[in-house]
């Protein structure tokens, strides 16, 4: 249950500290290469890799993450949400001793799959982590901050790489700043000891006392407190109703029925595909890449201005947790979709013109991309996953969509380099025409999910399944939360029966 017995803020403080040191490992990670790929001591030690070779370099890392998500499927409901992440910190510490201390291609390959191993299985289980153990009204703006913490990883690595560009002599330019990232994982690994685990994990392994402990230390209160055991008895029941269905399933998996199963884990894998195909990772990975080859930039301008750059994206990713709580996971994503297709529209404008002027405006827009990213797609995708899917099918549909992620990740990050070389700007038209693409989707089928606990979301389907076309989701979830008040009214001795709210089917 932890080394130290906090409770209350200081817990969640602990909880959210761990995920986001977690989280800007990740961001290390993400960001490490764009610089070192330009560095003359790393290319005369891989002798001097072409783009092709540099893309599977960089891209065999998502290899490494597509398997751990996928690990996550089966070890996030078997080991817990602590354990999980424990076993990714020791992934990413092996892997990048590996990298560090690599003379060769093989070498640094093995080293960057053992890595993505590490990374992949956190990102499926951190946000899932966050979700279980933060209120409705916080959940949003929390795991908001996990995606700041990546931003902060990548663009502290860019700060990193420019100061390391005064060494180019020396190998450390290069090693240094991939063996920073065993640092990150023993920091991690730290904070991680004086934490608790997820009190619907314990609940799923009908470990309800432990539950109910970890509910009190988290709200503060006595563990015999009314609101208390009405939180564990709501969490309970919800899994216990769950679970009356037997072991899951790979039919239950892909199954409709009242809980939408499938529906909801292609709505949460949905927001990975927008993310990484809207384009992030062509700016993440190659950033001073794509500024010394399609901007004819100097090396060291190009991580002057990637470090920049990152730090705007800091600054809006910040300013997505006064926003998401507040106006919803849906109207952000219709924002983002437009600023981010009109930001790739004028980027390519600019590159396509090709003078000075129309540089700038290019990286003006590229600039103001991560202006409308960070208030959308940059915590979303982690986010959405975790509530959208029931408690039973959380672990398989948060890693279903971490994988869905790094799928595209690696899709994006192998044919960047190659594509730049051989289309150069035209290769940004794809992007701006899908991120257009992605507002009518999010506008037809998406769900809103602010305000609502995760037993709320759960039930908000179940009531929408049984009322069919005569009923809105907003109503569904208007009436699931009013489930939920008349329940807490009747625990505590101060309302009527409880009214469950059962309609009619269509």
């Amino acid at each position: 249950m932890g080394l130290l017995p906090l409770q209350g803020r200081a817990l969640t403080v602990a909880i959210t500290m761990t995920c986001g040191f977690s989280f800007m490992l990740f961001g290390w990670d993400q960001g490490v290469f764009g610089g070192i790929l330009n560095d003359p001591t790393f290319a005369k030690q891989f002798k001097n890799p072409n783009p092709t070779i540099q893309g599977q370099i960089v891209s065999t890392y998502d290899i490494g993450c597509i398997i751990g998500a996928i690990i996550s499927i089966y070890f996030g409901d078997k080991l817990g949400r602590r354990k999980s992440i424990a076993m990714s910190c020791a992934f990413v510490i092996v892997g990048g001793l590996l990298q560090a201390s690599s003379f060769s291609l093989p070498h640094m390959i093995v080293g960057r799959i053992i890595a993505g191993l590490g990374i992949g299985q956190s990102t499926a289980v951190v946000p899932m982590w966050q979700a279980e153990t933060s209120k409705a009204e916080h959940r949003g703006k929390l795991v908001a901050l996990q995606m700041v913490m990546v931003i902060f990883g990548i663009d502290l690595t860019s700060w990193i790489n420019l100061g390391m560009t005064y060494v180019y002599t020396n190998e450390v330019s290069w090693r240094f700043p991939i063996a920073m990232q065993c640092f990150w994982a023993f920091v991690t690994l730290g904070l991680l000891a004086c934490t608790v685990e997820s009190p619907r994990w314990l609940c799923y392994k009908e470990r309800h006392a432990e539950a109910q402990v970890v509910l009190a230390r988290l709200a503060a209160k006595d563990r015999e407190d009314t609101s208390v055991k009405i939180e564990l008895k709501i969490i309970s029941d919800a899994i216990a109703a769950e679970k009356a269905g037997g072991a899951i399933g790979w039919r239950e998996v892909f199954s409709g029925g009242e809980q939408q199963n499938f529906r909801r884990l292609v709505l949460g894998a949905g927001t990975s595909v927008f993310q990484q195909m809207g384009g992030i990772n062509v700016v993440v990975y190659y950033f001073p890449v794509i500024l010394t080859k399609s901007f004819g930039f100097s090396n060291r301008l190009a991580l002057i201005l990637s470090a920049i750059d990152f730090i705007s994206l800091c600054v809006w990713g910040s300013a997505i947790m006064l926003l998401i709580d507040r106006f919803g996971r849906v109207p952000l994503m219709l924002f983002g979709s437009i600023g981010c297709g009109v930001c790739f529209t004028l980027t390519t404008i600019g590159l396509g013109i090709g003078t000075k002027a129309s540089y700038a405006m290019a990286v003006s827009f590229m600039f103001g991309y991560h202006l409308f990213y960070g208030l959308s797609y940059l915590a979303i995708p982690f986010l959405y996953p975790s509530e959208i899917n029931s408690s039973r099918m959380r672990s398989i549909g948060n890693s279903a969509a971490m994988v869905t992620n790094w799928v595209f990740v690696y899709v994006v990050v192998i044919m960047t380099p190659s594509a730049i070389a051989n289309i150069s700007w035209r290769f940004y038209i794809i992007f701006a025409v899908l991120n257009f693409a992605w507002f009518p989707l999010v506008w037809f089928f998406y769900i809103e999910t602010k305000g609502l606990s995760l037993e709320e979301v759960d039930r908000m389907f179940k009531i929408k399944y049984h009322a069919g076309k005569s009923m809105s989701y907003k109503e569904a979830a208007r009436l699931a939360k009013e489930e939920t008040e008349e329940l807490k009214k009747q625990e505590e001795g101060g309302g009527d029966k409880v009214v469950v709210v059962e309609v009619e089917e269509k």
